[in-house]
């Protein structure tokens, strides 16, 4: 896999946390604990998107 395309996937990764984050937080009966863990996953994403650099 080339980074450009390890780039990619992580930024399709990325998405779908965002998606997953604002679902939770939309939702009645919502665990802060759960979207704590998503907002992490989210962050070591774009730490490593950006160690990579832009392609």
């Amino acid at each position: 896999m080339s980074i450009a395309s390890h780039v990619a996937e992580l930024r399709r990764k990325h998405e779908a946390l965002s998606d997953m984050v604002e679902k939770e937080q939309r939702s009645p009966g919502t665990d802060d604990l759960k979207i704590a863990e998503l907002k992490r996953q989210k962050m070591k994403i774009k730490e490593e998107i950006n160690r990579l650099g832009p392609h």
